[in-house]
């Protein structure tokens, strides 16, 4: 800082003379006296990334956008939910436990304008969007006004008399925010927050920060800065070092001065005195073994989400020498880091130079901090001294450095948290196909869910069997599902060959769900099976033809039994690609065959309101599949000999010469036989895949046959032929 030297032989020296003296000590940048250190030192890189709850922690006032951790100023106990799952159709009753709480975190010491993203545990937990990643139950800011109303929950939680309503500090409230995420404790949070709607100017923080006793603009911009503390001059010196300016006396307080700027041209009148001792140290360039080889600026880099980053400068001819090290709480980009440490690095090599002025009487008012030009020289320089000396006025000067070239910076490699917006919950349920070897009991149900957004991890599943009524909890879904809707149906085809004609056009519930192709070997083995409607199929080519849209092919239809389904779709029907990581099972009471079940799905992005869907249970999963090949010979005595193939709830892996498993306690068929008009004409049960029908039980006419194996839990839907 400057210092004004002032000595006088003799008494008091008055007129024009003792008023600019006395005027240049008033105005004077003393910081023993504008600004004495209160023992606080300044705000340091790492206080703005750890969170605090303690009483008496320094609030930062904010400029610009910075990430900030900020005070747990108010919150709840643990918040204990209770609920169950399960119970009930031979299942065992599982109570589960939730955790949330709700608490408010104290940002800045002055209005802001928003909050944008906020992370927890180092994770987004609000993407830019300002969309959550975790469920609670609401969340907002207050902006820090000074008429600003106490919140009603803090004041609902602790009573209205008991509750500041933080005048002048901005601050944010959470409402239950779900706690499973961050293992039952509330997370270290940090907040993008918005004080400004720009970059500041270095001159208008020293300003706000100094009460207004700084004044003027320094032309060096910060992207976000974080003032904090009682000393007002460990806020501001880093900064004005940082921007290369400095202070000078100014009408009502201090200005901010940049190395750029009007200049007053002073000539240099010589120095009075006898002998050598008086043209001493008119001009002076100090050794460059007192300067730093590298200067090293730490600060947050916006392009690292705000993480620490440090840019350095080397001189050309450093030798390993000391290191000086500048950290600034401010957010700046790579480039203006590098910038700033060259700057530094040239200021402390320029200002070696200092020069001894003596001037007239009347420049004595050109105190310290005065931009000055030598009449007949060039470049600028700087008061740093103003001396009355036997009657002899000197100038002390420092050289002014010019603005440094823009350096090329990289903030590195660069690791954000994803950002991706979680959406609206989508949610399909679907009593299953007889998609595995195992024999059910009860009747199974299917929950494939996802969301509109490729954030989406989960929702709270629950279930209702009494047509909405009441809803027991069966906790979350499972992994997000690739799942979407029929834009155009496959239309007919064969269960028995491959369909190389039909093709199947679906839209994903988002642009980054895809799906892949499949080979034979593949397809045999399970790959790319997907619930389209009713029916279970495969494919084995997939092509993207827009954003979400997909078109499907080589397409193995009516797998497992859901033949009867094939050319029934819609468009809008459902696509459920099969994943059995990405489905939730539910069983079903077998009292339930015949009805209904409701199935919903709460999300974070749902608000409370998410998808719901109505399953009906046939217990097709429970009964085997219906028997196939079914035709009819007819022998000489006028009667017709039946034969069909049976199928079995289990073994549908192709074995030569075995057959498949029963599968059922005993094999048997019912065989029913309707005339044209539906009337009925005989209903006959066989433990053999055979019936000999005479020429009695014929008759004449159109006649229907309907085949269906009678399995433990009911009958299979029947193969059919027609007899004319």
């Amino acid at each position: 800082m400057a210092t004004l030297v002032l000595t006088v032989a003799g008494g008091l020296i008055g007129g024009p003379l003792g008023a600019a003296i006395g005027a240049t000590l008033g105005r004077s940048f003393d910081s023993e006296v504008l600004f004495r250190p209160k023992g606080r030192q300044g705000p340091r890189l790492s206080d703005l990334s750890v969170q605090t709850s303690s009483y008496g922690s320094a609030i930062p006032a904010l400029f610009g956008t910075l990430r900030v951790a900020g005070t747990v100023i108010w919150s709840t106990d643990l918040i204990e939910t209770r609920g169950s799952a399960g119970g009930g159709k031979g299942q065992p009753k599982v109570t589960t436990y939730s955790y949330s709480a709700s608490f408010a975190v104290l940002l800045s010491a002055r209005t802001i304008q928003g909050i944008g993203r906020i992370w927890a545990d180092g994770k987004l937990l609000r993407g830019a969007a300002g969309d959550f990643k975790s469920q609670l139950g609401a969340f907002r800011w207050v902006g820090g006004g000074e008429d600003q109303a106490v919140d009603p929950l803090i004041a609902a939680s602790e009573g209205a008399a008991k509750t500041p309503a933080h005048r002048g500090c901005a601050y944010a409230v959470f409402e239950e925010l779900e706690l499973a995420d961050f293992g039952n404790r509330i997370p270290s949070l940090t907040f993008e927050v918005i004080a400004d709607a720009a970059a500041v100017d270095m001159g208008s923080v020293a300003e706000t920060v100094s009460g207004g006793v700084v004044t003027g603009a320094s032309g060096f911009l910060l992207d976000g800065f974080s003032a904090y503390g009682d000393d007002r001059r460990a806020v501001i010196e880093p900064l004005a070092e940082v921007a290369g300016c400095w202070f000078a006396p100014g009408t009502d307080g201090v200005t901010v001065q940049a190395g750029s700027g009007d200049a007053v041209t002073l000539a240099d009148a010589g120095v009075h005195g006898e002998g050598k001792e008086a043209r001493r140290g008119v001009r002076e360039i100090a050794s460059a073994a007192s300067l730093p080889d590298r200067v090293t600026v730490r600060h947050y880099d916006p392009a690292r989400d705000y993480q620490a980053g440090l840019q350095r400068a080397v001189r050309p001819d450093a030798r390993g020498g000391k290191e000086q090290q500048v950290s600034l709480a401010a957010a700046l980009s790579a480039v203006e880091a590098k910038q700033a440490a060259e700057a530094i690095l040239m200021r402390a090599d320029v200002g070696r130079e200092t020069r001894r002025l003596a001037v007239g009487w009347a420049n004595c008012a050109t105190g310290p901090g005065a931009r000055v030009r030598i009449a007949g020289e060039s470049g600028s320089w700087r008061v740093t001294q103003w001396s009355l000396e036997a009657m002899v006025l000197t100038l002390t000067l420092s050289r002014i450095a010019p603005p440094p070239s823009m350096e090329a910076a990289s903030s590195g490699q660069v690791s954000s948290a994803p950002d991706r917006v979680v959406g609206k919950t989508v949610l399909a349920a679907f009593e299953l196909p007889l998609v595995s070897d195992m024999l059910l009991t009860m009747p199974r149900i299917g929950v494939a869910a996802a969301g509109e957004g490729a954030g989406w991890r989960s929702a709270a599943l629950t279930l209702s069997e009494d047509g909405g009524t009441t809803w027991q909890a069966e906790g979350a879904t499972a992994l997000p599902a690739v799942i979407g809707t029929v834009v155009t149906p496959p239309g007919a085809g064969s269960a028995w060959i491959e369909d190389r004609f039909g093709m199947l056009e679906v839209d994903l519930a988002h642009a980054a769900m895809v799906l892949g192709q499949a080979d034979r070997a593949a397809l045999l083995a399970g790959a790319n099976a997907a619930l389209v409607g009713d029916e279970l199929l495969q494919f084995g080519a997939a092509e993207q033809i827009a954003e979400r849209r997909w078109r499907l092919s080589a397409l193995w239809r009516g797998r497992r039994g859901t033949e009867d389904a094939i050319g029934g779709q819609v468009a809008g029907d459902p696509f459920i690609l099969l994943d059995a990581e990405a489905l939730r099972l539910l069983d079903i009471g077998s009292g339930r065959i015949g009805g209904v079940v409701k199935v919903a799905a709460t999300g974070v992005a749902d608000n409370g309101n998410g998808p719901e869907v109505s399953v009906a249970v046939t217990g097709r999963s429970l009964v085997p599949p219906s028997p196939v090949h079914l035709q009819a010979d007819h022998p000489n005595d006028g009667g017709v000999q039946l034969s069909w193939v049976r199928r079995s709830r289990t073994g549908w892996t192709w074995r030569d010469g075995v057959d498949v498993p029963l599968g059922e306690a005993t094999e048997r068929y019912r065989v029913t036989l309707t005339g044209t008009d539906g009337t009925l004409r005989a209903a006959i049960e066989t433990d053999t895949p055979a019936l000999m029908i005479d020429s009695t039980m014929r008759g004449t006419g159109v006649l229907n046959v309907a085949v269906q194996q009678i399995g433990d839990n009911g009958l299979s839907l029947p193969a059919q032929i027609t007899l004319g």
